[in-house]
This record gives structure tokens, C-alpha cells and sequence, in this order.
């Protein structure tokens, strides 16, 4: 491993901790178990300093964290110290109420990055700054590499602006280790994801569903039209697929009568990388019997709304800002059918053309897509394209868009009367779509049929496999169900204003370099 100078500086002054019989990398039992998080410290120093309390009432606080600001005036030593909460000072000095010359000169030494713990009383300085004075401190992780140092800037209304140092995307997606260490506006967003996934599960459990896990390798990959990650099971001598979707599996547990089911996972699609698209993202599913796409609507607009309350602060009154617009998800969601949105952006009813080369010379003619995109395409995929390129980007308000071709929903019901269209809705916020739900067809010998329609009428690659085993579930009965599925990662970017699917994710995938720099 190449060090930079910064680097074996930092090396001899560990080996010289060592020498000097300090470990750099402490067991958990050689430290203080009493801790007290940054955040909490603060209040607590601010209520004692508000209070008038003599230093003789401040109890003792144990602070642990990280070193990420350092100044040192002659006998006195100002260390900022994060954690997970936030950020305080901590002050030391030579003297009988401080540290003792020794102590205090291992501690002005630490360099940023440094773990450390400190015990002392909390107090606030002249200017106004809650603090530790320390009293004892040790060593709990020597940092090597030197962290980008951020510049912040306090403006005339109090307010603090930050510069990180270490901004590059490319660096912050690679190294997403430094990136959570030196911004914290990035640790928030993936506070965030984790209080969306908490708010959905609490809204899922609340109304009698049940989490499950499905397999995420399958002998048979289905329930979307994507091409599958392929692997091979030595044992068994066959190939396996990562899962592009639970749908199938979590259909047969209606079969079997767990009547309410959802599973929050990893799903795996080998396709392209967009601002929306990761090869592998999180996807939440549900499935409830005795349900359509109607109720499922219902249900979807609840949960969403459920969502915002419990992660938005108060005071954005259910409002979130994504891509310069404001969406309100408290107001009713907006419903149209499909039909209605494509005939009012394109002017044509694609109804009026019920088969692919009618479709294909109107909007030839009408010069809405070029030959290059729709060569090859079925009638479906199609109007799929007409949905992308003039329906999806206008939708920002949370919008409905229900009743589609039966040559795009393989696994949905038709609706009475109309062979051709189905009980299906997508949601689209922010200009693109979120979730996609279904009335779920439950007729077995129609349901083989249509795999075997889209073997045939499908893009090559993009076919969902005649999957027989699942058939044969269907065959046992499976009562009317409403289904529903939704990228957890669109949404975490629509309620932290993040444009890139690579900020929402904490690790996304990126082209393998041999070596990418730091700093």
C-alpha cells in the first residue's frame, strides 16, 4: 500500500503510542461504559450554564467520538468531537483541575480523525460554547488517513454554512465511508430511509399484513419484464437468477391463506444506469386478498400519507421539495385514466388503433416517437413509450394513472368488458413513476396463456418465463387480490430533494476502477 507523507507521520507517532505502552485500538473493556451522546451533553451544559450552577453541581460526562476540529493556544487545548448526535467542544488544559503536563501533551498531539473518549464536566465558555472540560481522555481508534477537512462559515443571522472538502460524486459514491464522516447532511439522508421504511412497515403491520421473505435466488426468475442476473448453484448443477421482483412468491402465500403479506427487499434487474436506476434496488411489495386495484389506490394514498407525517418535520405541514417543485402529499392523490392522460398530451386515443401498425404510423405521422424507438416494439410498448416521453416527466403532484394495456400487464385482471385493458394504476411523483399496482389475475388458464402471449410479443430478453410451478398454485385458487409494488429508493429521493438515485443509496454500483484517490 502506497502512504502519502501525511499518512507515515501518523504511523510513527502509533508505533510511538505503542512504545510508550498505549494501545491505539482498545478493547471494549479498557474504557468508560458511563456515555453521554454530543447532543445530549450539549443541552445538558446550556440547561447548568442557564441555571447559574456552581462547577461543583456539573455531574461528570463521559463523551466518545470523533475529532474534527482542533486548536491548541499554549497550556490550552479546544478539540471539536462528533458522534451520531452531533457535535461538542471539549477543553483541556495544565493545571490540578485539568490534565496533568503528560496527559495534555498526548492530547494537544491527536490529530483529526481521532476516536477518543473524554470524562470531565460540562460547562459553557465565555463565548457561549457548551464544552467538556476533560479531566481524563484515552486513545480509542488511531485515525491514519487523514479525513477532507469541511470549512464552515457562521452568516450574519446565526445561521452556519458548510463547504465540504470532499465533494466529488464520483469520490463521495466510491468512498462512501469518508462521505458519511465529513457531511453530515449525508448521514441524514440514510436517517431518513430508515425512519421511510419504519413508517411503512408500522402502516403495513397496523392493518393486519404480514412480513415475509421470499427467495432472492430463484430457478425460475418473473413478476417483471427485466433480464435477470444469472449464477450457477455448484451442488445442485443448475443455474439460478437473482430475483427481479417477489411478485410470484408472495402470490402463492395467498394461495396457501396468509390473506395479507409484504416483503421489503433487494430485487435485481441487469439493465441500464440512470438517475433512477440502480441494478439492484429496495422494493417494497404487498399483496391482499379480497382486494382490487381500486382498494389498493386507497390503500397506497394512506400509507403515503402515513409516510409524510411521520418522517416531514411539523412544520413543512406534509409538504417535501424535490427538483425545485413542492409536492404536497397530504392533499387527495390525483386520478386518470391512462387513456385520458396520453389523448390529452399527444392528442392521440390510442384506443382508436388497436393493433401495432396503426399505432406505429399515427404516431410515425404525428412525428411523437421516431422509427428507432418503436422498431421492434409490440402495441403495448408502445404506448409505454408515449407514457415515458410526454405523460411521466409532467405528473409532480402524487397522481394516479389507472386502466392500461393488457399487452404491458401480464399478471392483471381485464376490466369488465374490455378484454384489452386492465385493472392497473402507477403512481408517478416528482415526474417519475413510484409505484405500480394491480387487480391480480387469478385465472390459472389465462394466466398461462398470457405467459405464453409474451414469450412470443415481448422484446427479446424482457419476457416473463412461463413459470408452471406458479400456474399450478393458481390452480389450487387464489381468491381476488390487489397487489402493489414500490421502490423504496425513488421515494427516500422524493423526501430528501436528492435528483440521483446514487445519493439515496449507501453503496450504489459504479464501473470498477483499480485505484480512485481519496483526497
Amino acid at each position: 500500500m502506497e502512504l502519502t507523507e501525511v499518512e507515515r507521520e501518523r504511523l510513527a507517532k502509533l508505533e510511538q503510542l505503542r512504545a510508550s505502552g498505549i494501545e491505539p485500538y482498545p478493547l471494549r473493556s479498557q474504557f468508560v461504559r458511563r456515555r453521554v451522546m454530543a447532543a445530549d451533553a450539549v443541552r445538558r451544559a446550556l440547561a447548568l450554564a442557564q441555571n447559574h450552577a456552581d462547577a461543583s453541581e456539573n455531574d461528570e460526562a463521559a463523551i466518545m467520538g470523533r475529532i474534527v476540529a482542533r486548536r491548541v493556544m499554549g497550556k490550552a487545548a479546544f478539540l471539536g468531537v462528533e458522534d451520531a448526535s452531533g457535535k461538542i467542544q471539549l477543553y483541556a488544559r495544565v493545571g490540578d483541575d485539568s490534565l496533568q503536563a503528560d496527559s495534555f501533551a498526548r492530547f494537544k498531539e491527536l490529530d483529526l480523525g481521532d476516536f477518543i473518549e473524554a470524562t470531565g464536566a460540562l460547562f459553557v465558555t465565555k463565548t457561549g460554547e457548551p464544552s467538556l472540560r476533560v479531566t481524563d481522555w484515552r486513545l480509542l481508534a488511531k485515525s491514519i488517513s487523514p479525513l477532507p477537512i469541511a470549512k464552515e462559515e457562521k452568516q450574519p443571522d446565526g445561521s452556519v454554512v458548510r463547504y465540504s472538502a470532499f465533494s466529488d460524486p464520483e469520490l463521495r459514491y466510491r468512498h462512501r465511508y469518508v462521505d458519511l464522516a465529513v457531511n453530515p447532511e449525508v448521514r441524514e439522508i440514510f436517517v431518513t430511509r430508515a425512519r421511510i421504511i419504519k413508517a411503512i412497515r408500522e402502516f403495513l403491520d397496523s392493518r393486519g399484513f404480514l412480513e415475509v421473505e421470499t427467495p432472492v435466488l430463484q430457478p425460475i426468475y418473473g413478476g417483471a419484464a427485466a433480464r435477470p442476473f444469472i449464477t450457477h448453484h455448484n451442488q445442485l448443477n443448475q443455474d439460478l437468477y437473482l430475483r427481479i421482483s417477489f411478485e410470484l412468491y408472495l402470490k402463492r402465500l395467498i394461495v396457501g391463506n396468509l390473506e395479507r403479506v409484504y416483503e421489503i427487499g433487494r430485487d435485481f434487474r441487469n439493465e441500464g444506469v440512470s438517475f433512477k436506476h440502480n441494478p439492484e434496488f429496495t422494493q417494497l411489495e404487498f399483496y391482499a386478498a379480497y382486494m382490487d386495484m381500486y382498494d389498493v389506490m386507497d390503500l397506497a394514498e394512506e400509507m403515503l400519507q402515513h409516510v409524510a407525517r411521520q418522517v416531514l418535520p411539523p412544520s413543512a405541514e406534509g409538504k417535501s421539495r424535490f427538483r425545485g417543485h413542492t409536492i404536497n402529499w397530504l392533499q387527495p392523490f390525483k386520478r386518470i385514466k391512462l387513456r385520458d392522460a396520453i389523448r390529452e398530451r399527444t392528442g392521440v386515443d390510442y384506443t382508436q388503433f388497436p393493433d401495432r401498425q396503426s399505432l406505429a404510423n399515427e404516431v410515425l405521422q404525428r412525428k411523437l416517437l421516431t422509427p428507432e424507438v418503436i422498431h421492434g416494439k409490440p402495441w403495448g410498448k408502445i404506448v409505454d413509450s408515449l407514457i415515458g416521453d410526454y405523460v411521466e416527466k409532467t405528473l409532480i403532484e402524487p397522481t394516479f394513472l389507472y386502466e392500461y394495456p393488457r399487452d404491458i400487464s401480464p399478471f392483471a385482471k381485464s376490466i369488465p368488458g374490455d378484454p384489452n385493458t386492465v385493472e392497473r394504476f402507477e403512481g408517478f411523483v416528482g415526474g417519475m413513476e413510484l409505484c405500480n399496482a394491480f387487480s391480480e389475475l387469478n385465472d390459472p388458464l389465462e394466466q398461462r396463456q398470457r405467459f405464453l402471449e409474451e414469450a412470443v410479443n415481448a422484446e427479446e430478453g424482457e419476457a416473463n418465463p412461463v413459470d408452471e410451478d406458479y400456474v399450478r398454485a393458481l390452480m389450487y385458487g387464489m381468491p381476488a387480490t390487489g397487489g402493489f409494488g414500490m421502490g423504496i429508493d425513488r421515494l427516500v429521493m422524493l423526501f430528501t430533494n436528492r435528483d440521483s438515485i446514487r445519493e439515496v443509496l449507501l453503496f450504489p454500483a459504479l464501473r470498477q476502477e483499480e485505484r480512485a484517490a481519496t483526497h
